[in-house]
Formats: structure tokens, sequence, C-alpha cells
């Protein structure tokens, strides 16, 4: 597939589908749990393609599983049967740890089993891009020091820190570089915890590891989405530029009405319906009434907005609503933009 005409052909168009984080809600489509499928690469492929029939989604997006890549580096991981695994404790309990912690190879705990995942759904879902999913470097870091720690360290022991992040982006390169030979149309790199950081700090310990990744793999055939959910994302966007991602996905905790104010017109910008009051905990009519609304305030002014899920929707998320989704999307378009 030419990715790169596809993204020009999304830019140009006035009636566009819709993206969202679309992938765990399979599980009952399939009558299984996130465990198994978090475990088995023909269940991934299973269910992917069932959402993939169920949904007219501008792409499929592979399982957000941001616990896969720091299980690799050995840390423990609690697999839960109807939520998405997540890491325990901490694998790194001082930066002494961290010197001597190896760069682990591709393919070692689950991350093998997910690059299968989407080298056998790109045999059988055909009609759309399909992108895999990482963890971004400084989220990485956080996942195997702490959250709060990583945030610590990013003051008190700054260039120890900085060692992490590169042994952090040293395996991403590598990973994401196994699902571009897999055929992967792209990658969604979500780096939701350097929106906890302040800009400055974001553009000093984020910015030049993810960078990295993009130059690293980023190419005609194969496109770069940055997804950040964090807070202060709004006010990193010059920051986030700088990466010279194909394309942009925010969370929820900001206002798209702040954000694409600052995007170029010419840049794919992604967001943000709320995937757990919305998804999992609405109602059919209240996802109507807020995909209405997000459309109408954006959709006229800025047509490089492509309305999106605010972040990975939930497992348990209500197939009405889901469903109630696309509709309003279709819905829009198809009574707004004539």
């Amino acid at each position: 597939m030419n990715m790169q005409k596809w993204l020009n052909d999304l830019k140009k168009a006035r009636i566009k589908k819709t993206m969202p984080i679309l992938s765990f809600p399979g599980t009952q489509l399939i009558n299984s749990t996130v465990a198994q499928v978090c475990s088995d690469s023909d269940l991934q492929v299973k269910m992917m393609k069932a959402v993939a029939d169920r949904v007219d989604s501008l792409a499929a997006v592979g399982l957000m599983d941001l616990s896969v890549e720091a299980e690799c580096f050995g840390a423990k991981v609690i697999k839960q049967e109807e939520d998405v695994p997540t890491i325990h404790e901490a694998l790194i309990k001082d930066m002494e740890t961290a010197k001597d912690l190896k760069v682990p190879a591709v393919g070692s705990a689950r991350s093998g089993i997910y690059i299968e995942g989407i080298k056998k759904l790109l045999q059988v879902v055909k009609d759309r891009p399909v992108f895999a999913g990482c963890v971004g470097p400084f989220s990485l870091a956080g996942r195997l020091t702490d959250v709060s720690e990583a945030m610590i360290l990013c003051y008190e022991e700054p260039e120890n820190m900085k060692s992490l992040l590169e042994k952090c982006t040293e395996f991403l390169i590598a990973y994401v570089s196994e699902y571009k030979k897999a055929g992967a149309n792209g990658i969604i790199i979500a780096e939701p915890l350097a929106g906890v950081l302040s800009p400055n700090l974001a553009e000093e310990f984020s910015e030049p590891y993810v960078r990295k990744i993009v130059e690293a793999v980023g190419s005609q055939d194969f496109l770069v989405i940055y997804h950040n959910c964090g807070n202060s994302a709004d006010r990193m966007i010059p920051s986030l530029l700088r990466l010279k991602c194909d394309a942009y996905h925010f969370g929820n905790a900001v206002d798209m009405r702040n954000v694409l104010p600052q995007m170029p017109k010419d840049v794919i910008t992604m967001g943000n319906i709320d995937p757990v009051s919305a998804f999992k905990d609405g109602t059919p009519e209240n996802m109507r009434k807020k995909v209405f609304e997000l459309l109408q305030d954006l959709y006229k002014d800025y047509p490089n907005f492509v309305i999106s899920s605010g972040c990975d929707i939930p497992a348990a998320a209500k197939w009405e609503n889901i469903d109630a989704y696309f509709d309003a999307v279709k819905e829009f378009y198809e009574k707004i933009v004539k």
C-alpha cells in the first residue's frame, strides 16, 4: 500500500472516516478474554479481523499493550483476564541496576507474539492499512523505574536517566523495525508519560529519543503516528512537531479546540472522544451528541482533523456505544458536508 498516497488522500478528503484506537473490545466478538488474546497471535488476528468486519474504520490498529516492551527487559507483569497487562513493580531499583541493564532481543517475552500477530493480520485485512503499536521511550523508562521515580530521576540523575533512555530507544528501534519488516503500514508510538512532564523536561527527556525512532523507521511506506494522552500535551506542540511524525493523536485530557490551532493545516491531527465516559460508560445517545459537537466545532476550519477515541478503548466498552460512534461520524458527514 502506498502510504504517502493514503495520507495525502486523507488530507484532501472532505468526508473522513474515523480511526479510533480500537482492538480489545473485539474480545467480546470472539468470546475470548484479554489475557488469552495477549498471549496468542492467532487470537489477536481473529479478534482484529472481527473488529475490521464490524466497523468501517480508516485503519486497523493493533493491540495497545504498553507492558510488552518492559516485560522484554525483565519487568514482572500482572496478566488479568479482562484488562490489559500491567507492570507489577519497578525492575530498576537504583541507577546501578540501570547501568547493568541489557538491551533485550526483539522476540523475547511476548514481543514475538505481537509481531507475528501483525504479520498474520496483514494476510486477512487488506482493505485498509494495518498499524502496529508500541510504547514510547520515556514511557518505557517509566515502566522500568516506576512512573514517579522516572520524573524524579530527570531532576536528580539526568545523565543516568538519559543512559536508560538510550537503551530503551535502541530496543524500540529494533522492535519497530521488525513490525516494518513484517509488512505493517505504520506504527503508533504511545508516549503518555511524557505528557505529565513540563514542556521543557519533555523536550529534553522524550523528544530526542522519539525523534531517533522516527528517523530510523519512518519512510514512504511506513507511517509514524505519535500518541500522547497526557494533560500537558497541548503545551508541547512545538516539541512534538520537531519529531516530524506523519500524524499526531491526542488524548481526552486536552481540548482539541486548543490543539488544532497550533497544528499546521497539512498535518493530520486525531482525537479525542473519552474512551471511558463515552465508549465504556456512556450511552448511544450521549455518544452521538459528543461526536456531533466535536465535529461541528472543528471539521470546517481544520481539514486536517480526524475524529478518534482519546486513547485505547477499554475491553469492557459497550459495542452499542462503539457502533453508535461510527454511525454518528457517518451521519455527521452525510448531513453536514455537501
